[in-house]
């Protein structure tokens, strides 16, 4: 703890602080027009703030540097937060968690990815967004699936087709892989999704109301409602908000929202007077004062990020902001500070504000942890879907009598208890593989819509028949993996997972403390214990049938009936005549037989 004698002989002049905790790490960094007096307001309790609490207990030692001007303190202390990058300041760091929708230019038959972004893009495909949350990119990308028929199965999966998959079928795809189409046709195809995403192609809303009165007119009322759902769907996506507000300038405007101990700031960002895309950026535990984060956050974003920006349209006056200004415009010329006051600019604000609230709230959510998840499963595995709907199939069986099978189904990384399905295999051939043959078939041939991921519990075997069902069903738009332990035990201990993907001779080796495996285990296992569960029920049920077979004259038919009023075979030997007469389909040979039994 400080003592005030240290206070007092502090320095009453422009400088920059540094606190230090025991061991003398860098706590915090700040800035003041009079070191003393800001440096008192610490420790006099007039900071109110729980951050502020938090770091007050650990400063062990106060340092302090005196500067000439305002101008000097606010350029030493960004050069010391991003040399020390202090606890309790804002860093700018990378944000990981927004997407954006690709499209692989640079391949020859190009297709449209949803991706993380973990910085500016290094080569020549062709990126939208970002996007500030997972759900709305996918939606983008859905509504892009529907529209133009462009291929979505991998890289690897493209060069091996020997004959279209099921979405050429049903006009999903024009099917590139077997020469379906020429490439003047797809890249036809690929330049109007790069002008509907630009917002440039307004054909496609004017074929859709076409056909919505021809289905009108012929009265065929559910095929015109789903060409005016594409409609709202498209309109709402392609909205172009706040045109006329900032006329043809670039612009970026910064909102924020704060709970507590966390902080989100929003940049959105116009191109021509057009809100294009924006970025978000959140924070923990930050002991500045709002307007010296919004501050710190512009200089510091602006000196390391490029822009085209001519103009920044911010939430908090400035107090350093001829500073800031003249610093920014050595790197971006022309560039100008603006804080609004009232009318249209105001209220970019406004929506800046509530992004910012709405991405926080989101951030908090158990969905939007998932999401990330599921984003970084994604990019560990090679992925080409986003895997949204997963699904998990097990077998079981013991020494292949009563074999069963087991499905689980994962939305948005969290279990779906409805779509679970549970497979009685009727195959003779016996093991695994002839079981999963039989019921991925059996799955797999009846559904409209596919999955994201497929995963099978075991290694390349399990792999291989999946891929081999796949094809037969012409199916190529599915991620399938296979996911096993080295010593095929099912615990979450630390022990080696290997996943095993198509195309590929060596397995993938997850870190055994990663989130991302934990989700796949969590997945697995649950296969995992469905099937089990089913076979103990299985296996028992048919136990108790085959005994009261032995019984001369119970069929099948009176077994049913036993079962269903007594439970067991341990209460039928329990039963009086009196409850064996009231079932009435017994005759008195039948009741001398149970009892004796």
């Amino acid at each position: 703890m400080i003592d005030s004698i240290v206070l007092k002989k502090l320095p009453s002049k422009f400088g920059v602080y540094i606190m230090k905790d025991i061991n003398g790490k860098i706590l915090y960094v700040g800035k003041a027009k009079n070191l003393k007096n800001r440096i008192k307001q610490y420790f006099l309790g007039k900071d109110t703030r729980a951050s502020v609490s938090f770091l007050v207990d650990q400063i062990e030692s106060i340092e302090t540097m005196i500067v000439s001007n305002d101008k000097e303190a606010l350029i030493l202390e960004n050069t010391l937060i991003k040399k020390h990058q202090p606890k309790y300041n804002i860093l700018l760091k990378d944000d990981k968690t927004y997407v954006s929708i690709m499209i692989n230019t640079s391949h020859t038959w190009p297709m449209i990815k949803l991706i993380r972004l973990k910085g500016q893009p290094k080569d020549k495909n062709l990126y939208f967004g970002p996007y500030t949350n997972v759900k709305a990119a996918r939606a983008i990308l859905n509504l892009l699936y529907k529209l133009f028929p462009l291929r979505q199965c991998s890289d690897s999966e493209l060069q091996n087709r020997s004959r279209p998959c099921i979405l050429y079928d049903i006009k999903k795809c024009i099917a590139p892989c077997v020469n379906k189409c020429t490439k003047k046709e797809y890249n036809t195809l690929v330049e109007k999704v790069i002008s509907f995403l630009k917002g440039k192609d307004k054909s496609i809303i004017k074929d859709l109301h076409k056909k919505m009165k021809i289905a009108s007119k012929n009265l065929e009322y559910e095929k015109a409602d789903i060409n005016l759902s594409l409609i709202k769907q498209i309109k709402h996506i392609m909205l172009e908000q706040f045109v006329d507000i900032l006329s043809t300038k670039n612009s970026d405007v910064i909102g924020f929202y704060q709970s507590k101990h966390s902080l989100m700031i929003v940049k959105l960002i116009f191109i021509t007077g057009r809100l294009t895309q924006s970025e978000h950026f959140s924070f923990f535990e930050i002991a500045t004062p709002i307007d010296e984060i919004i501050e710190s956050f512009v200089l510091q974003h602006y000196l390391k990020k490029p822009t085209t920006a001519k103009e920044i349209i911010v939430p908090i006056k400035f107090s350093h902001l001829k500073n800031i200004e003249a610093i920014l415009q050595k790197h971006i010329k022309n560039l100008k500070i603006i804080y609004p006051i009232k009318g249209k600019k105001k209220e970019l604000i406004k929506l800046a504000n509530e992004n910012a609230k709405s991405l926080l709230l989101q951030e908090k959510n158990l969905k939007s942890l998932k999401e990330k998840e599921l984003l970084e499963l994604q990019s560990i595995l090679h992925l080409t879907n986003f895997p949204s709907h997963i699904v998990c199939f097990d077998t079981s069986n013991i020494s292949g009598t009563t074999p069963v099978g087991g499905m689980t189904t994962f939305i948005d990384g969290i279990k779906d208890r409805s779509k679970t399905k549970l497979f009685k295999i009727k195959t003779e051939k016996k093991g695994d593989i002839a079981a999963f043959d039989e019921i991925l078939y059996r799955h797999f041939s009846k559904l409209k819509t596919f999955p994201d991921l497929l995963i099978l519990d075991g290694g390349k075997q399990q792999l291989n028949i999946a891929l081999k069902v796949l094809d037969k069903l012409k199916i190529a738009s599915i991620d399938v993996i296979a996911l096993t332990k080295e010593k095929a035990k099912h615990t979450k201990s630390l022990t080696k997972e290997r996943v095993f993907i198509p195309h590929s001779k060596d397995p993938i080796i997850i870190n055994p403390q990663s989130p991302t495996l934990f989700l796949l285990q969590q997945i697995r296992d649950e296969a995992h214990r469905i099937a089990i569960s089913f076979h103990k029920k299985s296996r028992a049920k048919k136990t108790i049938t085959t005994s009261l077979f032995k019984i001369p004259g119970i069929g099948p038919k009176k077994t049913k009936t036993l079962l269903k009023a007594f439970k067991s075979v341990k209460n039928l030997k329990k039963a009086k005549r009196e409850d064996l007469e009231k079932l009435g389909i017994l005759n008195s040979k039948d009741i001398d037989k149970i009892i004796s039994f």
